[in-house]
């Protein structure tokens, strides 16, 4: 993997972060500020954060595996 590509991925797994607080964020806010009264809110904002980290994990690993493929 060239140096470009491992900064791209560098920059994909930062961009991937940052969804991922957003979610949970927005989980948080639903606890904190509409339930019981939101529980309905709860399935649709759980996936989309567990989806959201699942992506960062992903990009994480294959960043982490070809930052030590280039270290030798």
């Amino acid at each position: 993997m060239t140096e470009e590509e491992l900064k791209a991925l560098d920059k994909d797994v930062k961009r991937l972060k940052r969804i991922s607080s957003e979610w949970a964020s927005q989980l948080h806010d639903l606890v904190e500020d509409k339930l019981p009264a939101g529980y309905k809110e709860i399935p649709g904002i759980a996936q989309s954060t567990y989806d959201a980290c699942q992506a960062w994990a992903d990009a994480n690993a294959k960043l982490t595996a070809a930052q030590k493929e280039a270290q030798g």
